[in-house]
């Protein structure tokens, strides 16, 4: 990836594990299906770290359609998408709350506990 052509900053770095397509969200050290876990970049030294390690995963065929995903951070310090799709990647489906990502927190929201 260039700078040319790289999100505005800060960005998290996003793709789908080849072996069951699940988003998945680099860490720093390890892919992580929660997006809380994702390393966020600051600055591009950051950043081209996280190119880096998407080059990585992907020459060794760990992951596809790896990406900087442009976020903001929310009140916990955790990357929020700024765009719907990326949104939808790390929610799940929009036309079911009750599955995907969000249905343990729709489950528990539902039941009140």
């Amino acid at each position: 990836m260039s700078t040319a052509k790289r999100p505005p900053l800060p960005v998290i770095l996003l793709a789908n594990d080849l072996l069951d397509g699940e988003v998945v969200f680099w860490t720093g050290t390890h892919w992580s299906p929660e997006p809380k876990d994702a390393r966020i970049a600051h600055d591009d030294a950051s950043a081209t770290a996280l190119e880096g390690a998407a080059a990585k995963a992907l020459s060794a065929n760990v992951v596809v359609d790896a990406y900087l995903v442009d976020i903001t951070t929310d009140a916990n310090g955790h990357g929020v998408p700024n765009h719907y799709r990326e949104k939808i990647k790390t929610e799940g489906p929009s036309v079911r709350r009750d599955l995907g990502k969000q249905a343990g927190l729709y489950n528990i929201v539902r039941s009140g506990t």
